[in-house]
């Protein structure tokens, strides 16, 4: 690719990816010991023509956050929680259409479009596909029955959000009903609408592999065959050991790989897609997802602020160049609010980003520096937890009367051995990499910050 070439840029959002459950990352290896490693042939293949990135961490989380430092390309970690998109922002869609693009989001991410969110700012087409989770879609009570979706240890508010889903779910049949092909359907019959247009940019924001996790009957083979316990496809929050046993635990993260595995079976058929357009030597393809999602690796099953380790931070990240040039992998750091700078510096309208958080990583992409940032800061902005880290070190500060942790990500991986008292010094660096601006005090309401966020104007937020 000639650097500074006008040409369609495709942003493929994922959420709740974790990084290890894509075989280029992981090598095809387990990462629970009594689920099979979970299948990407896809997205391993789009890999192996993109510029693979393995250290690029979100600094706000979690869904709205990350997006509004995508879109804009400026952190939101310490002043910018979970709040619209406001009209004085400016997003990539605004700056691509003032540029002469045609601008599409398709997406089933319901966050974007609950009322006042504004997330469809600067988009000449956006379109919602409903449904997903607890978005207020069908209020009648569902045709299956709850009980068959949980244990005896579920409380009556999480049956509401578990029947909910099931209600919003009921007239699926087909494969091709599920949330995932949908929104890759859609946002192919989109680039094949607007095919007659000098220059594309496009949006697909899937939220999937997210929560509850029901993967079509053909994906649902990495739960124990022998299973007959509850189809648990939404896991509670709270340590998991005091509401499932092993073996349901074990389903959960079965069902979890399941969903991943159609991911990416249906990007491939966008992928696919793509091709048959002629669209692959004439477009930037960015594929990345928000954040990851722990399986109960430390104790917890879903996202929050407690939770600064790997499995929630490491995300997919892969920029394939048109024809899949400079393709290739890199350890740098980089954060999410430098892929628009990199994005207008690739198609040569750079002098955009002047003003900025973020800063251009394509010297990275074209090897000219193997370093992008130092630190990388990572964290809820209502929660005092932050993490921070380095290419060896993994830094997190717990708030007062907690003790904080370190950890050797080369050393071991999986972030369970603290040294935070054999390495005091280390962890005075990484802490001393950042200012009192992005950390917080503690605050009475941070255990169940996701659930205030995610249950806002669908009815089931009483009791939350």
């Amino acid at each position: 690719m000639k650097l500074g070439r006008r040409c369609n840029v495709i942003v493929v959002m994922l959420d709740s990816f974790r990084q290890d459950h894509i075989g280029y990352y992981n090598g095809g290896k387990r990462v629970f010991e009594n689920v099979p490693a979970c299948a990407t042939p896809n997205i391993d293949g789009f890999a192996k023509e993109s510029i693979v990135l393995y250290n690029a961490y979100p600094a706000g989380m979690p869904t709205i956050p990350v997006r509004t430092e995508l879109m804009t390309g400026q952190f939101t970690l310490p002043y910018k929680p979970w709040t619209p998109m406001y009209p004085t922002e400016i997003t990539v869609a605004e700056i691509l259409r003032r540029e002469g693009y045609v601008t599409g989001l398709v997406t089933d991410t319901y966050h974007l479009f609950k009322p006042g969110m504004n997330f469809h700012k600067g988009f000449d087409s956006f379109i919602w596909i409903r449904g997903q989770e607890y978005d207020a879609f069908n209020s009648a009570p569902p045709r299956r029955k709850v009980e068959d979706y949980v244990n005896e240890k579920y409380d009556e508010r999480w049956r509401k959000l578990v029947e909910r889903y099931l209600a919003n779910i009921d007239d699926f049949e087909s494969e091709e009903d599920w949330f995932p092909a949908k929104v890759f359907h859609e946002a192919s019959k989109w680039l094949k609408m607007n095919r007659a247009h000098d220059r594309m940019f496009l949006w697909v924001d899937s939220f999937d592999p997210h929560e509850p996790w029901d993967p079509p009957e053909r994906l649902d083979k990495y739960t124990r065959a022998g299973y007959r316990g509850k189809k648990l496809i939404f896991p509670m929050g709270g340590e998991a050991r005091t509401w499932a046993s092993e073996e349901e635990i074990d389903y959960i993260r079965g069902l979890y790989a399941g969903e991943a595995s159609f991911v990416d079976s249906c990007f491939g058929e966008f992928l696919a897609g793509i091709d048959e357009l002629g669209l692959l030597d004439e477009s930037v393809v960015v594929l990345t997802a928000d954040h990851g999602h722990p399986l109960a690796d430390h104790g917890k099953f879903l996202k929050g602020g407690d939770r600064m380790y790997s499995e929630l931070l490491k995300v997919p990240f892969m920029i394939r160049l048109p024809g899949g040039e400079m393709q290739g992998k890199t350890e740098a750091i980089v954060q999410f609010p430098d892929l628009l700078p990199t994005l207008l510096d690739l198609i040569g309208l750079g002098n955009n980003a002047t003003s900025m958080h973020g800063k251009s990583f394509v010297s990275i992409l074209k090897r000219e520096s193997g370093e992008h940032r130092k630190f990388a800061i990572s964290g809820y902005q209502e929660a005092a937890d932050r993490c921070i880290r380095d290419s060896t070190w993994s830094f997190v500060q717990r708030p007062e009367g907690q003790p904080d942790e370190l950890y050797n990500l080369a050393e071991d991986p999986g972030e369970n051995k603290n040294l935070i008292d054999e390495e005091p010094d280390e962890a005075r660096r990484l802490a001393s990499a950042f200012g009192s601006y992005f950390k917080k005090q503690e605050q009475k309401f941070i255990k169940g910050l996701q659930g205030k966020y995610e249950l806002s104007h669908t009815s089931l937020d009483a009791g939350f």
